[in-house]
């Protein structure tokens, strides 16, 4: 099998690679397309690679290029995660928004909306050649912000697009491991959109769990979710919230904590990363390097969560879990291997609602429990949302359409009320503010309305 990897000079890259040498089953992927619009960071990432895999005599083969059409032609599986207008464009996404006092992330508030932006007519460019170069691929998207990209594709491809966020299912599997519980026998209730989402109970052996855990001081104080919402919060609600919930539920104190740090985390990945790619140039062991970035990537991630700052010094035992990596092959794994050998499995999938969550469009996409098989994604019955839940969810969800619809259509006022209509921005004045300052701060965002 093929597989096409957008973004393939990027740094999950090495997380997806490593799940395919360690894949023993049948059919494999035996051939890798690596597309990407930098050939030096190609070479780069190629060289990591190939040296990951030098124990591997069967490893899947490598084939870097700059061609879009050549890297998605015949492929079975597509895995995208690109990152428009760099990394100097997340630091504008932050600093437009927290010039102004507003919570500045890449994927949650008015920052992710810019990021979407930019992004949204890029993957509908590629969904249009994955429609004519390889129509019965499934496109697996990593690229933020994963629940408006994958939506936006899905108008080109439908169901074949699903959205792959590790954060839910890993939740999961700690929760497990803190409760001393097999995590491969428990069966997650979690309802959603991607980066807003609950985990409602925890089923093991027919019992939920979860009341367990939140009687439970030790665990929580242990737990990350415990440390970044505190374990009152967490009895209050009942459920255990996921992460990028912080910013909703304290956005006073998060906006607070990312203007006092000395720099924000677009500004440290632009430092460390440019440090790797230069150090990379000379350096032998290539893997080593890419395993110690990413391991002082990870020491910070959500750092004004977590009571502390971008670039504080990694632990000596700091294993690699930043969230927004470090399982992600192994759900992309898992999708594949459901698909292509009938190896049916359920994930947590960014995929389209068809009536799973009432109170939501059919055709918007949800973070929900998914059954994977040869016959393609099937989202499971859920339990309604309680009326907080549902009444965030329907607010965030029209401020993605929005975003999409501006995008699509190049519409100033749709995207004003993509901005203006987002609950982490109180202000119509401030929405123009945000959208004006993203158009004059980044050229991609402005391309859009030109």
């Amino acid at each position: 099998m093929k597989l096409c990897i957008l973004g393939g000079g990027g740094f999950r890259t090495p997380y997806v690679y490593q799940a395919l040498l360690r894949d023993g089953g049948s059919p494999r992927v035996d051939e890798v397309a690596l597309f990407d619009t930098d050939a030096d960071k190609l070479d780069g990432m190629v060289r990591i690679l190939r040296q990951l895999a030098a124990e591997f005599p069967d490893a899947p083969r490598l084939v870097p290029t700059t061609s879009l059409p050549e890297a998605l032609q015949g492929s079975q599986f597509i895995f995208a995660a690109v990152r428009i207008g760099g990394l100097q464009g997340r630091c504008c996404d932050e600093r437009v928004a927290l010039d102004r006092r507003v919570l500045g992330q890449e994927t949650t508030g008015p920052g992710g909306l810019a990021y979407a932006l930019r992004t949204v007519p890029f993957m509908l460019h590629v969904a249009r050649h994955v429609r004519e170069l390889a129509p019965d691929a499934y496109f697996l998207n990593f690229t933020n912000p994963a629940g408006i990209i994958t939506e936006a594709m899905q108008s080109v491809l439908g169901d074949r697009v699903l959205g792959i966020c590790d954060t839910p299912s890993g939740l999961g599997r700690r929760i497990a491991g803190l409760l001393g519980l097999d995590h491969t026998r428990v069966q997650m209730d979690y309802v959603g959109l991607n980066h807003l989402g609950w985990m409602r109970r925890l089923m093991f052996d027919g019992r939920d769990v979860l009341p367990d855990l939140l009687r439970n001081d030790a665990a929580l104080d242990v737990l990350e979710e415990g440390l970044v919402f505190g374990r009152d919060w967490l009895r209050t609600l009942g459920t255990i919230p996921n992460e990028y919930l912080y910013y909703y539920y304290s956005n006073r104190e998060a906006v607070a904590s990312i203007l006092a740090a000395r720099q924000t985390r677009g500004e440290f990945l632009v430092a460390t990363q440019g440090e790797f790619w230069q150090q990379l140039a000379t350096t032998e062991d290539a893997a080593a390097l890419w395993r110690a970035t990413v391991t002082a990537r990870s020491a910070s991630y959500m750092a004004e969560a977590k009571g502390g700052e971008q670039g504080a010094p990694a632990h000596a035992d700091q294993p690699e879990l930043d969230p927004a990596h470090q399982g992600y092959a192994g759900v992309a794994l898992g999708v594949m291997g459901a698909i292509s050998r009938n190896e049916r499995a359920t994930m947590i999938l960014n995929v389209r609602n068809g009536g799973t969550i009432a109170g939501l469009p059919d055709d918007a996409v949800v973070e929900v429990p998914t059954m994977v098989d040869a016959n393609g994604v099937h989202p499971l019955s859920t339990p309604a949302p309680d009326l907080h839940q549902l009444g965030l969810m329907q607010q965030v969800k029209a401020v993605e359409r929005h975003t999409i619809a501006a995008a699509t259509h190049g519409d100033r006022s749709e995207a004003l009320r993509a901005f203006a209509l987002h609950p982490l921005v109180d202000s119509v004045q401030v929405a123009r503010e945000l959208l004006d300052g993203y158009i004059e701060a980044i050229p991609e965002v402005a391309a859009v309305f030109a």
